[in-house]
Protein backbone atom coordinates (compact mmCIF):
# COMPACT_ATOMS: atom_id res chain seq x y z
CA UNK A 1 0.00 0.00 0.00
CA UNK A 2 2.97 2.68 0.70
CA UNK A 3 3.90 2.52 -2.89
CA UNK A 4 0.71 3.27 -4.32
CA UNK A 5 0.18 5.84 -1.35
CA UNK A 6 4.11 7.02 -2.72
CA UNK A 7 2.76 6.40 -6.51
CA UNK A 8 -0.42 8.89 -6.26
CA UNK A 9 1.32 11.66 -3.88
CA UNK A 10 4.55 12.06 -5.87
CA UNK A 11 2.27 12.85 -8.97
CA UNK A 12 -0.23 15.13 -6.80
CA UNK A 13 2.68 16.96 -5.45
CA UNK A 14 3.82 17.52 -8.90
CA UNK A 15 0.31 18.67 -9.99
CA UNK A 16 -0.29 20.93 -6.62
CA UNK A 17 3.31 22.75 -7.43
CA UNK A 18 1.91 23.77 -11.05
CA UNK A 19 -1.37 24.69 -9.39
CA UNK A 20 0.46 26.77 -7.52
CA UNK A 21 2.41 28.17 -10.32
CA UNK A 22 -0.89 28.77 -12.23
CA UNK A 23 -2.63 30.18 -8.59
CA UNK A 24 0.81 32.56 -8.41
CA UNK A 25 0.29 33.64 -11.92
CA UNK A 26 -3.37 34.66 -11.28
CA UNK A 27 -2.98 36.39 -7.90
CA UNK A 28 -0.43 38.48 -9.90
CA UNK A 29 -2.77 39.40 -12.47
CA UNK A 30 -6.21 39.51 -10.95
CA UNK A 31 -5.98 39.65 -7.26
CA UNK A 32 -9.03 38.86 -5.11
CA UNK A 33 -11.09 41.69 -7.69
CA UNK A 34 -14.29 41.06 -9.67
CA UNK A 35 -12.83 38.93 -12.32
CA UNK A 36 -10.84 36.76 -9.81
CA UNK A 37 -14.62 36.05 -8.03
CA UNK A 38 -16.59 35.54 -11.21
CA UNK A 39 -13.84 33.14 -12.45
CA UNK A 40 -13.60 31.07 -9.31
CA UNK A 41 -17.07 30.46 -8.97
CA UNK A 42 -17.44 29.48 -12.65
CA UNK A 43 -14.74 27.17 -12.05
CA UNK A 44 -16.18 25.75 -8.46
CA UNK A 45 -19.14 24.36 -10.25
CA UNK A 46 -17.38 21.70 -12.50
CA UNK A 47 -14.74 20.94 -9.83
CA UNK A 48 -17.44 20.63 -7.60
CA UNK A 49 -18.64 17.05 -9.83
CA UNK A 50 -14.81 16.49 -10.16
CA UNK A 51 -14.72 16.09 -6.94
CA UNK A 52 -18.00 14.34 -6.21
CA UNK A 53 -17.18 11.71 -8.65
CA UNK A 54 -13.29 11.35 -9.03
CA UNK A 55 -13.02 11.30 -4.95
CA UNK A 56 -16.39 10.57 -3.92
CA UNK A 57 -19.61 8.70 -4.98
CA UNK A 58 -18.41 7.52 -8.19
CA UNK A 59 -14.94 6.03 -6.67
CA UNK A 60 -17.07 4.51 -3.79
CA UNK A 61 -19.68 2.47 -5.50
CA UNK A 62 -17.16 1.59 -8.98
CA UNK A 63 -13.85 0.58 -7.50
CA UNK A 64 -15.06 -1.47 -5.01
CA UNK A 65 -17.31 -3.74 -7.71
CA UNK A 66 -14.77 -3.50 -9.97
CA UNK A 67 -12.17 -4.78 -8.30
CA UNK A 68 -13.85 -7.39 -6.63
CA UNK A 69 -14.94 -8.40 -10.18
CA UNK A 70 -11.24 -8.27 -11.42
CA UNK A 71 -10.66 -11.02 -8.56
CA UNK A 72 -13.29 -13.39 -8.67
CA UNK A 73 -14.64 -13.33 -12.37
CA UNK A 74 -11.46 -12.15 -14.62
CA UNK A 75 -10.87 -9.86 -16.55
CA UNK A 76 -13.77 -9.95 -19.08
CA UNK A 77 -16.46 -9.62 -16.07
CA UNK A 78 -14.32 -6.08 -15.12
CA UNK A 79 -14.26 -4.67 -18.56
CA UNK A 80 -17.58 -5.49 -19.29
CA UNK A 81 -18.86 -4.02 -15.77
CA UNK A 82 -16.49 -0.72 -17.03
CA UNK A 83 -17.98 -0.23 -20.46
CA UNK A 84 -21.33 -0.83 -18.85
CA UNK A 85 -20.68 1.85 -16.66
CA UNK A 86 -19.06 4.50 -19.50
CA UNK A 87 -22.18 4.26 -21.65
CA UNK A 88 -24.64 5.34 -18.90
CA UNK A 89 -22.21 7.83 -17.10
CA UNK A 90 -21.79 9.01 -20.58
CA UNK A 91 -25.29 9.23 -21.58
CA UNK A 92 -26.39 11.53 -18.28
CA UNK A 93 -23.92 13.21 -18.28
CA UNK A 94 -24.16 14.50 -21.34
CA UNK A 95 -27.75 15.33 -20.31
CA UNK A 96 -26.88 17.40 -17.48
CA UNK A 97 -24.01 19.64 -19.96
CA UNK A 98 -26.24 20.53 -22.12
CA UNK A 99 -28.70 21.34 -19.03
CA UNK A 100 -26.30 23.16 -17.48
CA UNK A 101 -25.40 25.47 -20.74
CA UNK A 102 -29.06 26.37 -20.91
CA UNK A 103 -30.14 27.10 -17.25
CA UNK A 104 -26.85 28.41 -16.18
CA UNK A 105 -28.10 31.99 -15.22
CA UNK A 106 -30.74 30.37 -12.87
CA UNK A 107 -28.02 27.61 -11.44
CA UNK A 108 -25.53 31.00 -10.71
CA UNK A 109 -28.76 32.21 -8.92
CA UNK A 110 -28.27 29.95 -6.60
CA UNK A 111 -24.61 29.47 -5.74
CA UNK A 112 -23.57 33.10 -6.35
CA UNK A 113 -26.98 34.76 -5.05
CA UNK A 114 -24.91 37.59 -3.89
CA UNK A 115 -23.48 38.72 -7.38
CA UNK A 116 -27.09 39.19 -8.76
CA UNK A 117 -26.67 42.92 -7.40
CA UNK A 118 -23.86 43.87 -8.96
CA UNK A 119 -25.15 42.98 -12.87
CA UNK A 120 -21.56 42.96 -14.42
CA UNK A 121 -20.16 40.45 -12.46
CA UNK A 122 -23.24 38.08 -12.57
CA UNK A 123 -22.95 38.07 -16.35
CA UNK A 124 -19.45 37.51 -17.11
CA UNK A 125 -20.01 34.78 -13.67
CA UNK A 126 -22.44 33.38 -16.40
CA UNK A 127 -20.28 33.50 -19.37
CA UNK A 128 -17.26 32.17 -17.41
CA UNK A 129 -19.41 29.23 -16.44
CA UNK A 130 -20.51 28.24 -19.91
CA UNK A 131 -16.98 28.12 -21.21
CA UNK A 132 -15.97 25.96 -18.38
CA UNK A 133 -19.26 23.78 -17.56
CA UNK A 134 -18.53 20.91 -20.23
CA UNK A 135 -15.02 19.92 -18.15
CA UNK A 136 -17.77 18.54 -15.85
CA UNK A 137 -18.94 15.82 -18.32
CA UNK A 138 -15.00 14.96 -19.89
CA UNK A 139 -13.35 14.81 -15.85
CA UNK A 140 -15.99 12.75 -15.08
CA UNK A 141 -15.91 10.14 -17.48
CA UNK A 142 -12.18 10.81 -16.83
CA UNK A 143 -12.58 9.48 -13.22
CA UNK A 144 -14.52 6.11 -14.13
CA UNK A 145 -11.13 5.55 -15.82
CA UNK A 146 -9.30 6.36 -13.49
CA UNK A 147 -11.43 4.06 -11.30
CA UNK A 148 -11.13 1.44 -13.55
CA UNK A 149 -6.80 2.05 -13.18
CA UNK A 150 -7.20 2.32 -9.52
CA UNK A 151 -8.58 -1.53 -9.78
CA UNK A 152 -6.40 -3.09 -11.15
CA UNK A 153 -3.93 -1.09 -9.09
CA UNK A 154 -2.48 1.20 -11.63
CA UNK A 155 -2.22 4.34 -10.10
CA UNK A 156 0.18 6.30 -12.35
CA UNK A 157 -1.70 7.40 -15.44
CA UNK A 158 -4.99 8.57 -12.86
CA UNK A 159 -2.93 10.78 -10.94
CA UNK A 160 -1.06 12.12 -13.51
CA UNK A 161 -3.97 13.26 -15.29
CA UNK A 162 -4.30 16.49 -13.32
CA UNK A 163 -1.02 17.52 -14.01
CA UNK A 164 -2.58 18.21 -17.56
CA UNK A 165 -4.64 20.31 -15.91
CA UNK A 166 -2.14 22.40 -14.53
CA UNK A 167 0.05 23.07 -17.46
CA UNK A 168 -3.20 23.82 -19.59
CA UNK A 169 -4.48 26.60 -17.09
CA UNK A 170 -1.02 28.22 -17.16
CA UNK A 171 0.08 27.99 -21.30
CA UNK A 172 -3.83 29.45 -21.42
CA UNK A 173 -3.28 32.37 -18.92
CA UNK A 174 -0.13 33.34 -20.95
CA UNK A 175 -0.78 32.86 -24.21
CA UNK A 176 -4.97 33.54 -24.52
CA UNK A 177 -4.51 36.57 -22.56
CA UNK A 178 -4.17 38.99 -25.71
CA UNK A 179 -6.63 37.64 -26.93
CA UNK A 180 -9.80 37.35 -25.31
CA UNK A 181 -11.61 39.78 -23.37
CA UNK A 182 -10.07 39.13 -19.90
CA UNK A 183 -8.22 37.48 -18.32
CA UNK A 184 -10.69 35.09 -16.56
CA UNK A 185 -12.15 34.07 -20.04
CA UNK A 186 -8.29 32.62 -21.06
CA UNK A 187 -8.48 30.57 -17.70
CA UNK A 188 -11.88 29.37 -18.28
CA UNK A 189 -10.55 28.42 -22.34
CA UNK A 190 -7.88 26.47 -20.11
CA UNK A 191 -10.23 24.28 -17.72
CA UNK A 192 -11.99 23.13 -20.54
CA UNK A 193 -8.93 22.14 -23.02
CA UNK A 194 -7.39 20.67 -20.17
CA UNK A 195 -10.46 18.22 -19.48
CA UNK A 196 -10.25 17.07 -23.42
CA UNK A 197 -6.29 16.44 -22.76
CA UNK A 198 -6.83 14.15 -19.49
CA UNK A 199 -9.92 12.10 -21.16
CA UNK A 200 -7.08 11.00 -24.11
CA UNK A 201 -4.41 10.20 -21.66
CA UNK A 202 -6.82 8.15 -20.08
CA UNK A 203 -8.31 6.49 -22.59
CA UNK A 204 -4.86 5.70 -24.11
CA UNK A 205 -3.85 4.45 -20.36
CA UNK A 206 -6.75 1.96 -20.07
CA UNK A 207 -6.13 0.54 -23.76
CA UNK A 208 -2.35 0.14 -22.80
CA UNK A 209 -3.43 -1.91 -19.41
CA UNK A 210 -5.30 -5.07 -22.07
CA UNK A 211 -8.93 -3.15 -21.17
CA UNK A 212 -10.03 -0.83 -23.74
CA UNK A 213 -13.30 0.98 -23.58
CA UNK A 214 -16.03 1.04 -26.21
CA UNK A 215 -19.26 2.66 -25.82
CA UNK A 216 -22.06 -0.13 -26.18
CA UNK A 217 -25.41 1.54 -25.98
CA UNK A 218 -26.44 2.49 -22.45
CA UNK A 219 -28.55 0.58 -21.06
CA UNK A 220 -29.44 -0.06 -16.89
CA UNK A 221 -28.61 -3.51 -17.00
CA UNK A 222 -28.61 -5.22 -12.42
CA UNK A 223 -25.03 -4.14 -12.55
CA UNK A 224 -26.01 -0.64 -13.78
CA UNK A 225 -28.74 -0.30 -11.21
CA UNK A 226 -26.98 -1.64 -8.23
CA UNK A 227 -23.75 1.19 -9.19
CA UNK A 228 -26.54 3.87 -9.49
CA UNK A 229 -28.03 3.29 -6.05
CA UNK A 230 -24.48 2.86 -4.19
CA UNK A 231 -23.49 6.28 -5.97
CA UNK A 232 -26.45 8.16 -4.63
CA UNK A 233 -26.29 8.19 -1.18
CA UNK A 234 -22.41 8.65 -1.80
CA UNK A 235 -22.67 12.07 -3.29
CA UNK A 236 -23.39 13.21 0.19
CA UNK A 237 -21.79 11.16 2.37
CA UNK A 238 -18.53 11.16 0.10
CA UNK A 239 -19.03 14.51 -1.16
CA UNK A 240 -19.72 16.15 2.42
CA UNK A 241 -16.73 18.69 2.25
CA UNK A 242 -16.97 19.59 -1.44
CA UNK A 243 -20.86 20.11 -0.68
CA UNK A 244 -19.69 21.82 2.41
CA UNK A 245 -17.30 24.25 0.19
CA UNK A 246 -20.26 25.28 -1.89
CA UNK A 247 -22.53 26.30 1.29
CA UNK A 248 -19.50 28.55 1.64
CA UNK A 249 -19.15 29.85 -1.54
CA UNK A 250 -23.29 30.54 -1.56
CA UNK A 251 -22.24 32.50 1.65
CA UNK A 252 -19.03 34.29 0.64
CA UNK A 253 -21.21 35.56 -2.07
CA UNK A 254 -22.95 37.25 0.26
CA UNK A 255 -19.82 38.84 1.98
CA UNK A 256 -17.29 41.77 1.14
CA UNK A 257 -16.39 41.99 -2.82
CA UNK A 258 -13.02 39.46 -3.04
CA UNK A 259 -14.47 37.14 -0.21
CA UNK A 260 -14.78 34.12 -2.54
CA UNK A 261 -11.36 35.51 -3.92
CA UNK A 262 -9.25 35.18 -0.49
CA UNK A 263 -11.18 31.42 0.13
CA UNK A 264 -9.88 30.23 -2.88
CA UNK A 265 -6.84 31.19 -2.59
CA UNK A 266 -6.47 30.37 1.46
CA UNK A 267 -8.02 26.53 -0.18
CA UNK A 268 -5.64 26.19 -2.93
CA UNK A 269 -2.76 26.26 0.18
CA UNK A 270 -4.78 23.47 2.13
CA UNK A 271 -5.22 21.39 -1.31
CA UNK A 272 -1.30 20.70 -1.05
CA UNK A 273 -1.51 18.20 1.89
CA UNK A 274 -5.32 17.26 1.28
CA UNK A 275 -4.55 16.19 -2.07
CA UNK A 276 -0.84 14.85 -1.38
CA UNK A 277 -1.95 12.67 1.92
CA UNK A 278 -5.32 12.55 2.10
CA UNK A 279 -6.66 11.66 -1.50
CA UNK A 280 -3.56 9.69 -2.40
CA UNK A 281 -3.77 7.24 0.71
CA UNK A 282 -7.56 6.74 0.05
CA UNK A 283 -7.00 6.49 -3.46
CA UNK A 284 -4.59 3.41 -3.12
CA UNK A 285 -6.83 1.90 0.68
CA UNK A 286 -10.13 1.48 -1.23
CA UNK A 287 -9.24 -1.01 -3.69
CA UNK A 288 -7.20 -3.15 -1.17
CA UNK A 289 -9.58 -3.25 1.51
CA UNK A 290 -12.26 -3.96 -1.18
CA UNK A 291 -10.02 -7.10 -2.24
CA UNK A 292 -9.58 -8.20 1.52
CA UNK A 293 -13.50 -7.88 2.42
CA UNK A 294 -14.73 -9.33 -0.31
CA UNK A 295 -11.88 -12.15 0.61
CA UNK A 296 -13.59 -12.21 4.15
CA UNK A 297 -9.90 -11.29 5.61
CA UNK A 298 -10.99 -8.82 8.27
CA UNK A 299 -8.05 -8.53 10.36
CA UNK A 300 -5.96 -7.53 7.02
CA UNK A 301 -8.88 -5.05 7.12
CA UNK A 302 -8.65 -3.49 10.30
CA UNK A 303 -4.46 -3.83 10.56
CA UNK A 304 -4.20 -1.72 6.26
CA UNK A 305 -6.83 0.82 7.68
CA UNK A 306 -4.83 1.30 11.10
CA UNK A 307 -1.36 1.92 8.91
CA UNK A 308 -3.27 4.03 7.03
CA UNK A 309 -4.40 6.27 9.44
CA UNK A 310 -0.77 6.75 11.01
CA UNK A 311 0.95 7.48 7.70
CA UNK A 312 -1.90 10.13 6.76
CA UNK A 313 -1.75 11.66 10.88
CA UNK A 314 2.09 11.11 10.85
CA UNK A 315 2.14 14.11 8.05
CA UNK A 316 -1.46 15.94 8.72
CA UNK A 317 -0.86 17.16 12.08
CA UNK A 318 2.80 18.97 11.52
CA UNK A 319 1.11 20.28 7.99
CA UNK A 320 -2.05 21.53 9.87
CA UNK A 321 0.17 23.58 12.52
CA UNK A 322 2.57 24.46 10.54
CA UNK A 323 -0.43 26.52 8.05
CA UNK A 324 -2.00 27.75 11.45
CA UNK A 325 1.43 29.13 12.68
CA UNK A 326 3.07 30.62 9.76
CA UNK A 327 -0.01 31.39 7.66
CA UNK A 328 0.59 34.57 6.31
CA UNK A 329 4.61 34.32 5.47
CA UNK A 330 2.95 31.30 3.16
CA UNK A 331 0.28 33.40 1.50
CA UNK A 332 2.73 36.51 1.68
CA UNK A 333 5.73 34.50 0.27
CA UNK A 334 3.69 32.48 -2.61
CA UNK A 335 1.19 35.07 -3.87
CA UNK A 336 2.35 38.23 -2.59
CA UNK A 337 3.31 40.03 -6.16
CA UNK A 338 1.24 42.48 -8.78
CA UNK A 339 -2.40 42.98 -8.01
CA UNK A 340 -2.09 40.25 -4.38
CA UNK A 341 -1.21 43.45 -1.98
CA UNK A 342 0.53 42.17 1.79
CA UNK A 343 -3.53 43.55 2.84
CA UNK A 344 -4.43 40.56 0.68
CA UNK A 345 -2.30 38.37 1.84
CA UNK A 346 -2.79 39.15 5.48
CA UNK A 347 -6.80 38.98 5.62
CA UNK A 348 -6.43 35.37 3.01
CA UNK A 349 -3.81 34.20 5.59
CA UNK A 350 -6.62 34.21 8.10
CA UNK A 351 -8.72 32.24 6.09
CA UNK A 352 -5.90 29.83 5.87
CA UNK A 353 -5.48 29.69 9.35
CA UNK A 354 -9.37 28.78 9.64
CA UNK A 355 -8.91 25.53 7.16
CA UNK A 356 -6.05 24.40 8.82
CA UNK A 357 -7.78 23.62 11.99
CA UNK A 358 -9.93 21.54 9.99
CA UNK A 359 -7.06 19.71 7.89
CA UNK A 360 -6.60 16.56 9.78
CA UNK A 361 -10.49 16.12 10.28
CA UNK A 362 -10.76 16.52 6.17
CA UNK A 363 -7.86 14.13 5.39
CA UNK A 364 -8.87 11.38 7.93
CA UNK A 365 -12.47 11.48 6.06
CA UNK A 366 -10.41 9.96 3.12
CA UNK A 367 -9.08 7.74 4.96
CA UNK A 368 -11.97 6.44 7.24
CA UNK A 369 -14.71 6.27 4.21
CA UNK A 370 -13.33 3.49 2.30
CA UNK A 371 -14.09 1.36 5.30
CA UNK A 372 -17.60 1.63 4.85
CA UNK A 373 -17.50 1.82 0.88
CA UNK A 374 -14.99 -1.23 0.58
CA UNK A 375 -18.58 -3.26 1.94
CA UNK A 376 -20.63 -1.20 -0.22
CA UNK A 377 -22.12 0.73 2.10
CA UNK A 378 -22.66 3.82 0.86
CA UNK A 379 -25.41 4.66 2.81
CA UNK A 380 -23.55 5.61 6.27
CA UNK A 381 -21.36 8.47 5.27
CA UNK A 382 -24.72 10.03 3.40
CA UNK A 383 -26.39 9.79 6.73
CA UNK A 384 -23.57 11.47 8.33
CA UNK A 385 -22.77 13.71 5.52
CA UNK A 386 -25.94 15.01 5.68
CA UNK A 387 -26.45 15.88 9.11
CA UNK A 388 -22.87 17.41 8.11
CA UNK A 389 -24.52 19.77 5.78
CA UNK A 390 -26.47 21.17 8.05
CA UNK A 391 -24.00 21.96 10.60
CA UNK A 392 -21.67 23.73 8.12
CA UNK A 393 -24.80 25.63 6.85
CA UNK A 394 -25.84 26.52 10.87
CA UNK A 395 -22.13 27.57 11.34
CA UNK A 396 -21.75 29.87 8.42
CA UNK A 397 -25.42 31.58 9.57
CA UNK A 398 -24.09 32.03 13.38
CA UNK A 399 -20.59 33.26 11.91
CA UNK A 400 -21.46 36.14 9.54
CA UNK A 401 -24.90 36.65 10.56
CA UNK A 402 -24.18 40.55 11.29
CA UNK A 403 -23.83 40.19 7.37
CA UNK A 404 -26.71 38.81 6.88
CA UNK A 405 -29.67 40.15 9.06
CA UNK A 406 -31.65 43.00 8.65
CA UNK A 407 -29.05 46.11 8.83
CA UNK A 408 -31.32 47.37 11.85
CA UNK A 409 -29.72 44.55 13.95
CA UNK A 410 -26.85 43.64 12.49
CA UNK A 411 -23.96 45.57 14.08
CA UNK A 412 -24.70 43.56 17.23
CA UNK A 413 -24.30 39.83 16.11
CA UNK A 414 -21.67 37.80 14.40
CA UNK A 415 -19.33 39.21 11.52
CA UNK A 416 -16.08 37.43 10.64
CA UNK A 417 -16.41 37.82 7.54
CA UNK A 418 -13.94 35.54 4.91
CA UNK A 419 -12.54 33.55 8.11
CA UNK A 420 -16.42 32.28 9.11
CA UNK A 421 -17.14 29.94 5.96
CA UNK A 422 -13.29 28.53 6.29
CA UNK A 423 -14.15 27.97 10.10
CA UNK A 424 -17.78 26.86 9.62
CA UNK A 425 -16.19 23.77 7.11
CA UNK A 426 -13.67 23.11 9.45
CA UNK A 427 -15.74 22.54 12.76
CA UNK A 428 -17.96 20.66 10.46
CA UNK A 429 -15.61 18.23 8.54
CA UNK A 430 -14.36 17.56 12.71
CA UNK A 431 -18.00 16.63 13.58
CA UNK A 432 -18.18 14.79 10.33
CA UNK A 433 -14.91 12.67 10.67
CA UNK A 434 -16.26 11.60 15.06
CA UNK A 435 -19.07 10.68 14.25
CA UNK A 436 -18.04 8.42 11.24
CA UNK A 437 -15.06 6.83 13.51
CA UNK A 438 -17.67 6.30 16.06
CA UNK A 439 -19.75 4.42 13.83
CA UNK A 440 -17.41 2.14 11.96
CA UNK A 441 -15.94 1.43 15.55
CA UNK A 442 -19.34 0.51 16.62
CA UNK A 443 -19.95 -2.27 13.71
CA UNK A 444 -15.98 -3.25 14.14
CA UNK A 445 -14.96 -1.27 11.12
CA UNK A 446 -12.02 0.27 12.60
CA UNK A 447 -10.62 -0.73 16.29
CA UNK A 448 -7.11 1.09 16.58
CA UNK A 449 -4.50 -1.21 16.96
CA UNK A 450 -1.99 -0.78 20.07
CA UNK A 451 0.99 0.29 17.50
CA UNK A 452 -1.26 3.23 16.67
CA UNK A 453 -2.23 4.15 19.86
CA UNK A 454 0.93 4.06 20.84
CA UNK A 455 2.27 6.53 17.71
CA UNK A 456 -0.40 8.99 17.72
CA UNK A 457 0.25 11.06 20.90
CA UNK A 458 4.22 10.80 20.26
CA UNK A 459 3.13 12.63 16.80
CA UNK A 460 1.33 15.19 18.46
CA UNK A 461 3.91 16.02 20.73
CA UNK A 462 6.38 15.87 18.04
CA UNK A 463 3.91 18.22 16.01
CA UNK A 464 3.50 20.99 18.67
CA UNK A 465 7.43 20.79 19.44
CA UNK A 466 7.66 21.59 16.06
CA UNK A 467 4.96 24.55 15.82
CA UNK A 468 6.67 26.54 18.28
CA UNK A 469 10.00 26.30 16.94
CA UNK A 470 8.17 27.98 13.42
CA UNK A 471 6.56 30.50 15.96
CA UNK A 472 10.25 31.33 17.38
CA UNK A 473 11.60 31.34 14.13
CA UNK A 474 9.81 33.48 11.60
CA UNK A 475 11.01 36.64 13.11
CA UNK A 476 14.62 36.11 12.16
CA UNK A 477 14.00 34.01 9.06
CA UNK A 478 12.21 36.76 7.44
CA UNK A 479 14.48 39.84 7.92
CA UNK A 480 16.41 38.76 4.20
CA UNK A 481 14.47 37.68 1.00
CA UNK A 482 11.38 36.27 1.35
CA UNK A 483 11.89 33.45 -0.48
CA UNK A 484 15.13 32.29 1.63
CA UNK A 485 13.15 32.98 4.63
CA UNK A 486 10.22 30.07 3.57
CA UNK A 487 12.33 27.68 2.35
CA UNK A 488 14.50 28.43 5.61
CA UNK A 489 11.47 27.74 8.36
CA UNK A 490 10.30 25.05 5.85
CA UNK A 491 13.59 23.46 6.96
CA UNK A 492 13.34 23.90 10.48
CA UNK A 493 10.25 22.69 10.66
CA UNK A 494 10.88 19.46 8.68
CA UNK A 495 14.54 19.12 10.82
CA UNK A 496 12.41 19.65 14.24
CA UNK A 497 9.39 17.28 13.73
CA UNK A 498 11.54 14.72 12.11
CA UNK A 499 13.93 14.71 15.02
CA UNK A 500 11.44 15.05 17.73
CA UNK A 501 9.29 12.39 16.55
CA UNK A 502 12.94 10.11 15.49
CA UNK A 503 13.22 10.68 19.52
CA UNK A 504 9.86 10.45 20.72
CA UNK A 505 9.58 7.29 18.64
CA UNK A 506 6.37 8.13 16.44
CA UNK A 507 7.20 5.85 13.90
CA UNK A 508 8.65 2.65 12.23
CA UNK A 509 12.52 3.50 12.43
CA UNK A 510 13.14 0.12 10.23
CA UNK A 511 10.58 0.65 7.56
CA UNK A 512 12.25 3.60 6.34
CA UNK A 513 15.73 1.82 6.82
CA UNK A 514 14.05 -0.74 4.26
CA UNK A 515 12.59 2.06 2.36
CA UNK A 516 16.04 3.15 1.88
CA UNK A 517 17.57 0.49 0.93
CA UNK A 518 14.54 -0.54 -1.74
CA UNK A 519 15.79 2.80 -3.11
Amino acid sequence: MLRSVLTVGGWTMASRVLGFIRDMLMAAMIGAGPIADAFFVANKLPNLFRRLFGEGAFNAAFVPEFSGLLATDGPEAARRFAREAISVMTFWLGGITIAGEIFMPQIMHVLAPGFIATPEKFALTVDLARITFPYLMLICLAALLSGALNGMERFAAAAAAPVLYNLFAIAALLGLTPFVPTIGHAAAWGVSASGVVQLALLIWAVHRAGMPMRIPRPRLTPAMKLLLRRMAPGLVGAGAAQLNQAVDLIIASLLPAGTVSLLYYADRIQQLPLGVIGIAVGTALLPMLSRQVRGGDDAAALASLNRAIEYALFLTLPAALALTVAAFPIMWVLFGRGAFTIETAHLASQSLAAYAIGLPAVVLLKVLAPAAFARGDTTLPMRIGMVTLAVNFVLNIVFNAGALAPASIAGSLPLLKHIGPALATSLASTFNVVALAIALHRRGHLVADAVLLHRLPRMGLAAIGMALALWFAQEPLFRFERWLGLISLVTVGVGVYGVAALLLGAFDVRLLRRMARRA
